[in-house]
């Protein structure tokens, strides 16, 4: 079977390539992996539209190379009519998904100082596509573009008015086809008529919460980085600004040396020491482990708070949508934020929560809760590949 008039999604990382081939109905899909890529065991992880998984190895292929094999191999019989890029950082020159030309391109480089270790390689798969199909239109879906509606005041940091002016540093936010997906989603499944205001918890190694109102954002987690806001795996989350001069000073540590420790020491395995996968803590946590228990109530607690100050952003509050590898499979940390959540009357129905898992969507709310309770497995390609079609007119 051929999948008809399909989008082709790439999400490209600085060694991986994870990608899917959507119907232009959504209904069928081929998706895979291409990982450790620039190293000898790079390899590519495919699954047909039955659900068949194979793997090749490519060793010490690159993004072209992989991209190379996927195109003209793996998916030759079903010839995308577009391809929809994921790029993580479109600064504020980019509110919508933006068909790329060599201008756009040149932009999505320049924007490489707020997203150093992203943009170079979605820009690799946007240069590799070029090469192999110079004539198939591509799209860029930015990271960043869905919450181009925050107002200023929500998006504006309090510091000299010159570093937003001259150097656009400003709260960008991220995850935002996840938040755009997720809070369309819920405003389908609602029975609650008229305009929704939806806290939408992406919550996985990285994590992030985002006030959606009318399908529109108003206020995120995240800010000019990923790092700001929610505890997460091994990002600290939000910290005292303070603390880089001071473990400068005391410890001598460097600006890269800090960067690391708060990206990829910290969170839930920096506070554990056990892991930043919430089953390992769980597990440890059974077993009488003090630090994994800690880490456990500290995400709850900070996730919690989030949500709570992300009301102010919204006329009112329709309901908590739960998403990402956590907010999907975590029914015992679903019910520990949601149980920090009494002064907006959030009741869980802990028996309904318990069953979604693995894919599962459902509300949760109790029947007496004053806000509804959701979780919603997000679609992150089907965004991207909607919004690509959207734009160029197919």
């Amino acid at each position: 079977m051929s999948l008809v008039n399909p989008t082709l999604v790439l999400n490209c990382g600085s060694s991986s390539i994870k990608y899917a081939l959507i119907s232009e109905d959504g209904e069928s899909r081929i998706e895979g992996l291409a990982e450790g890529l620039g190293n000898p065991e790079a390899r590519i992880k495919h699954k047909n539209l039955d659900g068949e998984a194979t793997v090749i190895e490519i060793p010490n292929g690159v993004h072209a190379d992989a991209l190379k094999v996927i195109l003209e191999d793996l998916i030759k019989e079903h010839k995308p009519v577009a391809v929809g890029h994921r790029v993580v950082h479109g600064g504020d020159k980019f509110k919508s998904a933006t068909v790329i030309t060599d201008e756009v391109l040149a932009t999505i480089d320049e924007l490489t100082t707020l997203a150093p270790l992203h943009n170079p390689a979605n820009a690799a798969g946007i240069r590799a596509i070029n090469s192999i199909y110079p004539d198939l239109p591509q799209v860029a879906i930015f990271d960043t573009a869905f919450h181009q509606t925050m107002p200023a005041h929500a998006y504006r940091y309090a510091v000299p008015k010159a570093l937003y002016t001259e150097h656009q540093i400003r709260r960008y936010g991220f995850h935002g086809s996840s938040h755009a997906y997720v809070s369309n989603r819920a405003s389908e499944l609602t029975d609650k008529a008229g305009t929704h205001g939806w806290i939408i918890a992406h919550l996985g190694n990285g994590c992030s919460a985002t006030a959606v109102y009318d399908g529109k954002s108003q206020d995120t987690s995240m800010g000019i980085t990923p790092l700001e806001g929610l505890m997460m795996g091994t990002r600290s989350g939000d910290v005292d600004p303070g603390l880089h001069i001071h473990l400068s000073r005391t410890l001598g540590m460097s600006i890269d040396e800090i960067d690391t420790l708060l990206n990829k020491k910290s969170g839930l395995l920096g506070v554990s020491t056990v892991s930043n996968d919430m089953r390992n803590l769980e597990a440890a946590d059974k077993e009488g482990n003090e630090d994994a228990k800690l880490a456990l109530q500290m995400f709850a607690y900070r996730t919690a708070k989030y949500i709570l100050g992300l009301t102010a952003a919204l006329p009112e509050l329709t309901g908590i949508a739960f998403t990402g590898g956590v907010g999907e499979n975590g029914a015992d940390m679903r019910a520990a934020i949601v149980g920090a959540l009494k002064h907006i009357g959030a009741k869980a129905d802990l028996a309904k929560n318990a069953e979604l898992f693995r894919g599962a969507e459902g509300s949760f709310h109790a029947a007496d809760s004053a806000v509804e309770l959701w979780v919603i497995p997000t679609d992150e390609e089907f965004q991207i590949a909607s919004e690509s079609r959207a734009v160029l007119g197919l």
